[in-house]
C-alpha cells in the first residue's frame, strides 16, 4: 500500500502534460481520487473523454473541476476532502509575460498565495509546487513571477506547521515535447517541409522527460521538508545540438535557420544559484535547498552565524553535463511523443 492509497490528490493546471503525466502514473494505482483543476473546459472535456477510453475500469477516480487560481473562491470549491495538492497551473510562456507581466503575477505569483491559504485552510497535508530554472537569477518577466511564487512558497512555510501542511517547491529545466515546447513545433516544421526555426545554436538548455518532472515531485513529496527547493541533476545541451538531434531522427536533409533570442530568453538557464549552492545538500540524483527559518531578530544569531559554506557553487546549464547529439536522440527514442511521431512519419 503506497502513501497515496485512499487518497485525494489535486493538480492545479492539471489538463497540461505535466497532469497528463501524472495521470497516467497514478490512475491505475491505489489513490483514491485525483482532481483536475483548471479553466479550460474544451481541455477537460477532452482529458475526460482520453482517460475514460484509455482506462475505463478506473476512470471513476477522475473528476474535474473548472476554476482560476486567480479566483479563491472557486479554489475552495475543490479543496473539500484534498489531501495532497500539486499545484502546476501557472503562465509559462516567456514573450508572452513578456508583453503581460503583470498577468503572469495574477497567475504565477496571488494565484500560488490563493492556492496556500486555500489548502491551509482545508487542512491539505502536503502540497509540491512546481517552479523553473527562470526563477533562479531571473531576467524576464516569467521567471520573476516565478521567483516571487518561491519566496512567498517559503514565506508561507515559516508560518504554519509542517505538520499541519508540509509545503515545497521543485524547480525543472525544459521538459521535453512538454505543450509549448519547441520540439513538436519542429517536428510541425518538418512535416511541412519548411526549415527548423532555432534562436541561438549556442543557447543551452536543462533537458529532462515529463517521467522525470513526475519523479522529481515525487521524490520532494516524499523526502523534501517544509519551504525546501528541490532540484534535479539534470543534463543539459545546445539548442543547436537539439535541433540536430531533432532533424536526425526524421529528415537529415532538414534546413535550420537561426531566428535571433526572443524577448527575454538568456543564453543559459540556472536550477542553482551561487548563493543557494552555499547551503544545498546533495541527495544523490538530486539537491535539496532547505529555508532559512531565521525569525527577523537577527542579533540573536550574532554568536551562532554559520562559518561553513558548501564548496559547491552555481549549477547552471552551462557546467552541467552536456550530451551529444547522438545522447539526446537516445533520450528523446525514449519518449511517448517521439516514438508516436516517427511512426506517423513512417507511415506517412
Amino acid at each position: 500500500m503506497s502513501v497515496f492509497a485512499n487518497k485525494t490528490l489535486l493538480i492545479t493546471g492539471g489538463t497540461g502534460s505535466f497532469g497528463n503525466a501524472v495521470l497516467n502514473r497514478f490512475i491505475t494505482s491505489d489513490i483514491g481520487e485525483i482532481r483536475i483543476f483548471s479553466r479550460d473546459e474544451k481541455k477537460q472535456d477532452d482529458m475526460r473523454h482520453v482517460f475514460q477510453a484509455r482506462y475505463p475500469e478506473a476512470s471513476g477516480k477522475l473528476k474535474f473541476y473548472i476554476g482560476d487560481v486567480r479566483d479563491i473562491d472557486s479554489v475552495r470549491n475543490a479543496m473539500h476532502g484534498v489531501d495532497y495538492i500539486f499545484h502546476a497551473a501557472a503562465l509559462k510562456q516567456v514573450p508572452s509575460c513578456e508583453f503581460f507581466p503583470i498577468e503572469a503575477v495574477k497567475t504565477n505569483v496571488l494565484g500560488t498565495e490563493n492556492v496556500l491559504n486555500a489548502a491551509i485552510d482545508a487542512g491539505v497535508r502536503n502540497i509540491i509546487c512546481l517552479s523553473t530554472d527562470k526563477a533562479a537569477y531571473p531576467v524576464n518577466a516569467m521567471g520573476t513571477s516565478k521567483a516571487m511564487m518561491e519566496k512567498v512558497i517559503v514565506a508561507k512555510s515559516r508560518t504554519v506547521s509542517p505538520e499541519k501542511t508540509k509545503i515545497c517547491c521543485t524547480r525543472y529545466g525544459n521538459v521535453l515535447c512538454s505543450r509549448g515546447s519547441v520540439i513538436p513545433l519542429w517536428i510541425d516544421q518538418i512535416k511541412a517541409g519548411a526549415p527548423l526555426t532555432v534562436t541561438e545554436p549556442n543557447m543551452t538548455r536543462f533537458v529532462m522527460s515529463l517521467e522525470e518532472a513526475v519523479e522529481l515531485v515525487l521524490f520532494a513529496f516524499e523526502n523534501g521538508e517544509s519551504g525546501d527547493i528541490l532540484v534535479q541533476k539534470a543534463p543539459a545541451c545546445t539548442i543547436g545540438v537539439l535541433a540536430e538531434a531533432v532533424k536526425g531522427l526524421f529528415a537529415p536533409q532538414t534546413e535550420v535557420r537561426t531566428i535571433g533570442i526572443r524577448h527575454g530568453e538568456k543564453m543559459y538557464e540556472t536550477l542553482l544559484t551561487n548563493e543557494e549552492c552555499a547551503h544545498a545538500i546533495d541527495m544523490g540524483a538530486f539537491y535539496r535547498v532547505p529555508a532559512d527559518k531565521r525569525d527577523l531578530n537577527y542579533d540573536k544569531y550574532f554568536k551562532d552565524g554559520d562559518v561553513k559554506r558548501n564548496p559547491l557553487t552555481e549549477f547552471n546549464s552551462n557546467n552541467t553535463q552536456l550530451l551529444t547529439v547522438e545522447a539526446v536522440q537516445e533520450k528523446l527514442k525514449t519518449l511517448p511523443y517521439i516514438q508516436n511521431a516517427l511512426q506517423e512519419w513512417e507511415d506517412a
